[in-house]
């Protein structure tokens, strides 16, 4: 269903990770380190000013695959992992891509069930790697058959 656009990328998208959007996530989190909101901190901390917390990716542009045309109903959040290089450092660029990974069949008790797993990449203006994430979209039977092939 989903095996032709393995490989397929995304253009960049442009960030700013804004210290306004840092603290905002940082309290809808219900994690006020220092580190994320305090200049003070940031300045004082190993990394000489303030950093986003590890899961603020999620909130950031990665560009779309034009091909890649998910249902609106049936998706599961399979799993979400992040791997950081470094830190998000507060006021810098990030360019966001998308990667389609792979795509796999199982059947289980709730009958056939598509894994779809998605890699972004985040990359600093000079272009080194920052972060990856991936995550793994579930997609049920029922979304399936209600699919184009």
């Amino acid at each position: 269903m989903f095996k032709e656009l393995i490989g397929k990328r995304s253009a960049p998208s442009k960030n700013v990770i804004e210290r306004g959007a840092v603290k905002k996530f940082a309290e809808a989190i219900n994690d006020p380190a220092p580190i994320y909101i305090d200049e003070k901190a940031g300045k004082a901390s190993r990394y000489g000013r303030n950093i986003a917390p590890p899961t603020f990716p999620i909130t950031l542009e990665y560009g779309a695959i034009e091909e890649l045309v998910l249902p609106t109903k049936g998706l599961i959040h399979g799993e979400q992992k992040f791997h950081y290089k470094r830190p998000l450092f507060v006021g810098e660029e990030v360019y966001g891509v998308t990667e389609i990974k792979n795509y796999y069949e199982r059947t289980g008790s709730f009958g056939k069930m598509g894994f779809l797993v998605i890699e972004r990449q985040g990359t600093d203006a000079q272009g080194e790697l920052i972060f990856t994430e991936e995550q793994i979209i579930i997609i049920n039977e029922a979304a399936r058959k209600g699919m184009p092939v």
